[in-house]
């Protein structure tokens, strides 16, 4: 579920720091036109062969990029934080096509959406938006990169000892249930369950009910370091 509001002045847009250095006309344009939405956790922001009507730019919260195999397996492609904006969603923008995999709200977000031909007209006369773009493509290249050498070069193990690393709170603990951890790792639940019994077992990891804490950091970063079988 979504709320939509205009967002004036600028709103929190105004916050990110690219946005603070459009020029006055950008910025009266932005003001006329880009909506704000707020969204709950797992809201849906966009769906596989939706058109794209405009930028969206986190404003706060995490939103999930990730496909869905036929057999309804799901894996994660990658986030959008706070600040970013979704490069897929450019591209569609700017070349005429359906959207080409799911969005989510990871934990309850607002974004701010910048119609298309807004975002356009931004492009061709700002140089701060032209920067944005090129940034987000460059670091949607990085991160899918980075994934598929960990899908090609990392077994089960090792992605899923990644993925505690990256993920865990400053105190080693990672609220998320095995069903979300393979949601975004492109498993099953029962592969999940049945590695962390493993890392239990090794004393890398304790689990509870909805969550993983890390035990064991040193050794846990051994088996994402260690030579795949």
């Amino acid at each position: 579920m979504t709320a939509n509001a205009r967002v004036g002045p600028l709103d929190r847009l105004e916050h990110l720091e690219p946005f603070a250095r459009v020029g006055a006309r950008g910025k009266a344009l932005l003001a006329e036109s880009v909506v704000r939405k707020s969204l709950l956790v797992t809201s849906m922001v966009l769906r596989k062969g939706q058109p794209v009507s405009g930028a969206y730019f986190v404003l706060s919260g995490r939103l999930r990029v990730f496909t869905v195999a036929p057999n309804g397996t799901e894996a994660t492609l990658y986030f959008i934080d706070r600040g970013e904006t979704c490069v897929l969603a450019l591209n569609c923008l700017f070349n005429d096509l359906l959207y080409p995999a799911w969005v989510q709200a990871e934990t309850a977000s607002t974004i701010a959406l910048i119609p298309g031909r807004v975002y356009r007209t931004l492009f061709e006369s700002e140089p701060v938006i032209q920067n944005v773009t090129l940034h987000a493509l460059s670091t949607l290249v990085y991160r899918l990169m980075a994934e598929l050498e960990q899908v090609h070069f990392s077994n089960h193990a090792q992605r899923l000892a990644q993925f505690v690393l990256l993920r865990a709170a400053s105190d080693g603990s990672l609220h998320m249930t095995q069903h979300e951890v393979a949601r975004h790792l492109g498993t099953t639940r029962e592969v999940i369950a049945r590695l962390l019994q493993g890392f239990v077992a090794r004393g890398l990891v304790w689990t509870r009910r909805g969550s993983i804490s890390i035990r064991d950091l040193g050794a846990l970063r051994r088996v994402v370091s260690a030579e795949p079988r």
